[in-house]
């Protein structure tokens, strides 16, 4: 039998059931879907009603009688919640064994600085042993998993391909393939997948923060991704896990979700996540993107931008967040973002170039612009957007438009492919 044609069995036999019934699970997901008080004004969003999507996690009368009797160990952070409570003492509350949790970046409480090792420990709630995958190791070891019989993931992500969760989880799915641990995934609304957008990763720039042939924004939830890893051979070996999964109730592509429990220190507003896709790309310039603020990933500024830009900020040193940011206590001048009515990238559905075009041809220093050196970061640009083109296209000052173009033909064949992946209509 073919690997698609086992994955879809897979994922029909756990879920027929689930859809000829109501959903009535003890944990309700306690979850505004519908558009904050900082999106006034966007009505044409497509808005899923108060409390009807349900997360995986949620439908917890599809999995936990699955789990009942096993040894269960957990991929999870702070995002993995049941209702409003940690899905970890929700599931001990239920009767499930849990032997371990695995932690990502950022750690399973999600209090750690972004690229922070991070070490084992035990949860001082449960006593559970806590072992870190953003640490000395990146994926559970044979030893790990020898009392294991079946592996979860319920962890949050936001839909761009440098945000490290879908790192994490490849590494998880490689572990159970090489290991024999069947992957059960509770799947999670993608706030970002309306958004389908950038260049594919040109795979010699394969990184911490790219590791597969993906466009920035790949508009797929976690599930999805795991089918997609699968299918297109993305693992080590081109191995496939074997995978379980229970996906979102009620909810498509086009939603606009509301994120219950910020994903990481640095994204702590919807503002930053829907913003996410676009400003991140500003880790590898010389500007400084909100960290060391209250309002990471919403504002934009260099002290040179002085005279040039009325608002300004200043990065400070802030525990878990950043605590040796870009311009440290100096008076940064540029973009303020944290109004800005995302609705127009939810209409255009494409990542913004608008403001690294602006910002790099108002630079009095465009010398420094894509100096990563200068701004501490790993990263070069080519490696953040995936290209080799990117960089000369701003300083030549090549079009938008003709920018895109360079994106195909692979960004429309990602779109194709990605239809053979999906859980839910766009």
């Amino acid at each position: 039998m073919r690997m698609k044609k086992f994955l879809a069995f897979a994922c029909l036999a756990l879920l027929v059931p689930a859809l000829n019934i109501a959903f009535k699970s003890p944990e309700r997901a306690g979850v505004d879907a519908s558009a904050p008080d900082d999106t006034r004004g966007r009505t044409n969003v497509p808005v899923a009603p108060k409390d009807t999507i349900r997360t995986g996690a949620d439908q917890t009368e599809q999995y936990v009688p699955y789990l009942k009797g096993k040894r269960v160990a957990i991929l999870a952070n702070q995002t993995s919640i049941i209702g409003r409570r940690h899905m970890v003492d929700s599931l001990q509350a239920l009767g499930v064994n849990i032997v371990k949790v695995f932690g990502p970046e950022h750690g399973f409480r999600g209090n750690a600085s972004a690229g922070a090792h991070v070490a084992d420990e035990k949860d001082a709630a449960t006593g559970i042993p806590l072992i870190s995958l953003y640490g000395k190791k990146n994926k559970p070891s044979k030893e790990d998993l020898a009392d294991v019989d079946v592996m979860v993931y319920d962890v949050q992500d936001v839909g761009v391909r440098y945000y490290t969760n879908i790192n994490a989880l490849s590494r998880l799915m490689e572990a159970c393939a090489e290991y024999g641990k069947e992957l059960l995934i509770l799947d999670r609304p993608n706030p970002n997948a309306y958004l389908i957008d950038g260049p594919i990763l040109d795979m010699k720039h394969k990184s911490g923060i790219g590791m597969f042939p993906i466009p920035m924004s790949h508009g797929l939830t976690v599930a999805e991704f795991a089918q997609m890893a699968n299918g297109e051979g993305f693992l080590t070996n081109k191995m496939t896990c074997p995978l379980r999964i229970v996906p979102v109730a009620n909810y498509r592509h086009s939603m606009y979700y509301t994120l219950p429990v910020k994903p990481s220190p640095n994204l702590n507003t919807q503002q930053a996540i829907m913003l996410y896709p676009s400003t991140c790309m500003f880790e590898a310039t010389y500007l400084n993107h909100g960290r060391g603020t209250q309002f990471p990933f919403t504002v934009l500024g260099a002290p040179y931008l002085k005279g040039i830009y009325d608002f300004s900020f200043t990065p400070t040193s802030i525990k878990g967040m950043a605590e040796t940011p870009l311009f440290m206590n100096e008076v940064c001048y540029g973009l303020d973002l944290r109004n800005y009515d995302v609705n127009k990238l939810l209409k255009r559905k494409q990542i913004n170039l608008d403001w690294i075009m602006e910002l790099y041809k108002a630079s009095p220093q465009k010398e420094k612009f894509f100096d990563s050196k200068l701004s501490n970061q790993m990263n070069s640009i080519e490696v953040q957007i995936g290209t080799s083109e990117f960089r000369q296209q701003i300083i030549d000052g090549v079009s938008e438009a003709d920018i895109r173009k360079s994106w195909e033909p692979g960004l429309s064949n990602y779109k194709k492919m990605r239809k053979k992946y999906l859980l839910y209509k766009d």
